[in-house]
């Protein structure tokens, strides 16, 4: 299994290839491929992202058939059945890198900012629960000066739900605290743009970069 920063390099030459509109025929779906994973999988990167239709990690990263273990939930929220699933994919595969994916402009991180500005009851509890987790992320922003900039204010609260979902990831699981602290995991935050199709890492990172 390759290294969290090998892994970490391929992520960005695929985006690289994405955004450039030059992306890698090798990594389109085929038979033979297909009949290659049969036997196995060994995922190098888990991406924890939202569900949003227009950001599916292995069209933005540019990455074929059983290289990415993908985790999709509205507002890329951490409850025990991600944590659960980012544990299976480390321990069972050996996966050295997780990446928490957000993207521009949120749906759920949006719902949420109108939430705690305009209270409704009419909100389903199903989503309500989807907003109470990126709530603690976001809430404190609206006693800044950033409540009276509503882009500025989103852009903010789309990265702190970001990095709170990746320190929950780190702090919140006995087994993956225990690959992070045996540098047999790495745990990152990155945003995709949905202008530029650039994806920006920028919470976790190698202290070299």
């Amino acid at each position: 299994m390759i290294l969290a920063q090998e892994a970490l390099k391929r992520l960005r030459t695929g985006n690289q290839r994405f955004a450039s509109d030059d992306r890698d025929r090798a990594n389109q779906a085929n038979t033979v491929r297909r009949g290659e994973l049969t036997g196995g999988q060994a995922p190098f990167a888990i991406i924890l992202g939202c569900s949003d239709s227009r950001v599916p990690a292995e069209i933005v990263f540019d990455q074929g058939l059983g290289d990415l273990f993908v985790i999709r939930v509205a507002g890329n929220i951490v409850a025990p059945s991600q944590i659960g699933s980012v544990e299976f994919a480390a321990e069972q595969f050996g996966t050295p890198l997780v990446v928490v994916l957000g993207h521009s402009m949120c749906g759920a991180v949006l719902a949420t900012l109108d939430e705690l500005d305009r209270p409704s009851e009419s909100r389903s509890p199903n989503l309500r629960s989807i907003v109470n987790r990126i709530r603690p992320a976001v809430e404190t922003l609206l006693d800044t000066n950033l409540r009276h900039d509503r882009e500025a204010l989103v852009r903010h609260a789309i990265r702190a739900n970001i990095r709170t979902a990746a320190n929950q990831l780190r702090r919140e699981s006995q087994i993956l605290e225990q690959l992070i602290k045996r540098e047999k995991l790495l745990v990152v935050g990155a945003e995709y743009s949905l202008d530029t199709g650039i994806v920006e890492f920028f919470d976790g990172l190698p202290s070299e970069e």
